[in-house]
């Protein structure tokens, strides 16, 4: 049996969230100062897009203080991706949903799947990164052992309702068990009546985030949406405890875990092998 590589562990609480890194390489320098060039790269993403923050310059530009061509390139980068996402979901992912100018929706995933590169770019290529339960994996997480990600059920609490298994993926679940009614319905400007819980599975973090928060929106379309759509598929639980999944979903297909049954991986969505 191959002996796991020893790696590196942090965690980083930016963003209104924490945020935890798990590097299943060895360590090295050129490692340590990649994670933490990615940690400072959170807080430089918190800087400019909180929509809580006044002088970001996401709330800068919402209040007409800045033009689009004097935000930080980053703003136009975001929003050129926000738009994008926008026509793919036809229009049922949106930054102007509740009114103002808010892109959080996409940035999170963004951020995300930018620091696991920087980790890439310093010679990780095993590692897991997890901005508030929504992931993006590399590698594998030891040799010759994918990743296991296991789902928490959001309408019964310590079970899992799927796990997910596999190499280079990005994993984000959208629903109201954590935060409530925080998802809008883009054409009503009203809370959502999506699913209990929508989980997409992609390559980047920054669209199967954003993804996964249109599905949720969308509710009863998301599936045949998401059958139909290139590079990612979806999982749900629906309002009455029932679950649906696309045909390629990489994942258990029936709830892992029943009164009795010992769930095989923790719940919330942590890297795993």
């Amino acid at each position: 049996m191959s002996e796991p590589r020893r790696g590196l562990r942090h965690v980083e609480r930016a963003m209104g969230t924490v945020f935890s890194f798990d590097v299943r390489d060895a360590r090295t320098p050129a490692v340590e100062s990649a994670l933490a060039e990615a940690v400072s790269w959170l807080h430089r993403v918190d800087e400019v897009f909180s929509t809580y923050r006044p002088d970001s310059a996401v709330s800068r530009l919402a209040r007409g203080e800045l033009g689009l061509d004097d935000c930080p390139a980053e703003v136009r980068e975001v929003l050129g991706l926000c738009e994008q996402v926008g026509q793919a979901t036809e229009g049922w992912f949106s930054v102007t949903a509740n009114g103002g100018l808010d892109p959080t929706g996409l940035v999170k995933g963004w951020a995300v799947e930018r620091a696991v590169q920087i980790l890439q770019a310093a010679g990780a290529r095993h590692l897991c990164v997890n901005g508030g339960g929504d992931l993006q994996l590399s590698g594998e997480a030891s040799p010759g052992t994918p990743w296991r990600i296991g789902i928490a059920h959001p309408l019964r609490p310590g079970e899992l309702c799927t796990v997910v298994t596999g190499h280079d993926l990005a994993v984000a679940t959208s629903g109201t068990a954590e935060r409530g009614a925080h998802i809008l319905d883009p054409h009503t400007g009203t809370p959502a009546r999506g699913p209990a819980s929508v989980t997409v599975v992609g390559r980047g973090l920054t669209t199967t985030d954003a993804f996964a928060t249109a599905a949720f929106a969308m509710g009863a379309g998301a599936r045949d949406w998401l059958e139909g759509l290139d590079g990612h598929e979806g999982f749900a639980v629906t309002r009455n405890g029932g679950t649906w999944h696309t045909r390629g979903f990489p994942g258990d297909k029936e709830p892992s875990t029943r009164p009795g049954r010992r769930a095989p991986v923790s719940p919330a969505r942590h890297c795993r092998a």
